[in-house]
């Protein structure tokens, strides 16, 4: 991977990780725990993500 992609794919972690403290953020002030619980499924689908990437790179360390 060169260093332009391994760039890119921690500019993408540091993404998720945002959305997932914004997401953390909308739940303690909402109240419809309609919402609440679709904001939730969305921090766990964001937070795979997360993983993944993190994957991607921990390959990519252990290659070199």
């Amino acid at each position: 991977m060169t260093q332009k992609e391994l760039l890119y794919v921690e500019d993408a972690i540091n993404h998720e990780r945002n959305i997932v403290y914004y997401l953390n953020d909308a739940i303690s002030s909402i109240q419809n725990e309609e919402l609440t619980s679709f904001l939730e499924d969305e921090i766990i689908y964001h937070e795979e993500i997360s993983k993944k990437l993190l994957n991607l790179l921990d390959g990519e360390i252990n290659e070199r």
